[in-house]
């Protein structure tokens, strides 16, 4: 497992887990908005370059996932071999109460519509039980084949992506103080 950090301290806690720090991320890769294409790519390419080694696939684990289990990283890769997908993401489904079938626009006048379709409210499916199910990415596993960030539209995810269901149980993204709260009631 390959740590990337910009931060020391971060760095020797990794090592002393046992993750392989063998680069310190650069400092316009390690700000609050850096996304994780760049970043990625930086890994991908220090290590070819340096080490002479080209994954075939990389796994983000994101520390703001600690309920994902192991289970759910090993089944992730079987999903990827056994897809032929360019990416594998976890996702929950999304209960049938923030379906985005039933999720409004407000336009500057304060009045709504149907967000998905711009249709009038009225034009809302009444019942839970007729909507589609609905999926979101919950943070929890990002699996890629590392060609994708080859392309001429380089990504993590390619042109074909499959979704890993994961229970809900296991699906906490810390992104507030009450989802904090939530991972350690969990834990």
């Amino acid at each position: 497992m390959i740590l990337s950090t910009d931060d020391d301290a971060i760095a020797a806690a990794g090592r002393a887990r046992g993750c392989d720090v063998p680069f310190m991320r650069p400092a316009e890769l390690a700000r609050d908005e850096t996304p994780h294409l760049p970043v990625l790519q930086h890994a991908v390419g220090w290590l070819r370059e340096h080490e002479g080694y080209a994954p075939d696939a990389v796994m983000i684990l994101q520390p703001t996932s600690p309920l994902r289990r192991a289970e759910d990283i090993r089944e992730s890769i079987a999903l990827l071999e056994r897809s032929g997908a360019d990416s594998v993401v976890s996702v929950s489904e999304v209960p049938a109460h923030y379906n985005p079938m039933r999720t409004l626009r407000v336009d500057a006048n304060g009045m709504a519509s149907l967000l998905v379709t711009g249709e009038p409210v009225r034009r809302r499916i009444n019942r839970r039980q007729d909507m589609p199910d609905a999926w979101t990415m919950n943070g929890a596993i990002y699996l890629f084949r590392t060609r994708v960030l080859d392309e001429a539209e380089p990504s993590l995810y390619g042109d074909r992506t499959a979704a890993y269901a994961m229970p809900q149980a296991f699906s906490v993204s810390i992104d507030s103080l009450d989802d904090w709260k939530e991972a350690e009631q969990a834990l």
